[in-house]
């Protein structure tokens, strides 16, 4: 059904959304973008889940933009770029109000797109080896798509610490930094994850769901003025001369070390 994730049930009402471009350390295409758009609408009307697994196949959980991709943007219309920006910031939104609770387990590198997705999940679960990152300012961009959402989960003064560095940085402060509520190592991920699942297991999925919606109208979720500025600060930093250097100078350095 999909060529980029995956979705499964098992019995219990436990779904395993798996991100699946292991050779390209699941990185965010627009075809991947698209996909987790339409799986929310299928989670969503799918009563027999109870709570929701979010994982990476592969080396990494997700290194961040697919490199076809960013190469596109740069040979698109303002127009396009637009578009393409506003359908990344549509499926964080839709991830980030998932009817179901949403877990994250991440491992390997966390780079940019992939820090968005695990700050729109309810709860984190990172390997202690795990690299986080917002690399974007290495190539002359910004971080802009994913900003209304790391944001909120970070607070502002926090994330201003690696907001625009593109340092990365290591699980212990990602859990400092509220992008990670837990850390594991690798032969411990699975019993570290079911500390999260089970507890769910013995809710009332109703409950749990108004409680989830309670929560994000208490804690505000990103407006549409907020979303439709950073989808235009992000057009706009593509259209300046430091970010076509910078990119053209990274796929540079790329065919280099083929």
């Amino acid at each position: 059904m999909f060529k980029t994730i995956s979705l499964k049930i098992d019995k219990r009402g436990v779904g395993t959304l798996k991100l699946n471009r292991p050779e390209k350390h699941n990185a965010l295409s627009s075809t991947m973008i698209n996909e987790l758009a339409e799986v929310t609408e299928i989670i969503n009307n799918e009563n027999a889940l109870r709570v929701v697994v979010l994982r990476g196949e592969g080396p990494s959980f997700c290194a961040g933009a697919d490199l076809k991709w960013m190469q596109e943007q740069m040979e698109a219309s303002a127009n396009q770029r637009g578009l393409e920006a506003q359908k990344l910031a549509n499926m964080l939104g839709g991830l980030n109000s998932l009817q179901k609770p949403l877990i994250g387990l991440v491992h390997g590198n966390i780079f940019g797109g992939g820090v968005g997705l695990a700050c729109v999940c309810d709860v984190v679960v990172a390997l202690d080896d795990s690299k986080f990152g917002f690399t974007e300012t290495r190539l002359g961009l910004i971080p802009a798509t994913i900003g209304p959402y790391v944001i909120r989960r970070m607070t502002e003064a926090k994330a201003r610490t690696v907001f625009m560095s593109s340092r990365v940085f290591g699980a212990n402060e990602a859990k400092d930094l509220n992008i990670v509520h837990r850390i594991t190592k690798d032969e411990l991920r699975e019993k570290s994850l079911n500390v999260e699942v089970f507890p769910y297991l013995d809710c009332v999925p109703y409950a749990v769901e108004k409680a989830k919606e309670l929560a994000l109208r208490l804690g505000g979720v990103p407006s549409k003025e907020e979303i439709g500025y950073s989808v235009s600060m992000l057009v706009r930093q593509w259209e300046s001369e430091e970010a076509k250097k910078g990119i053209k100078s990274f796929f540079e350095k790329k065919l280099l070390h083929r």
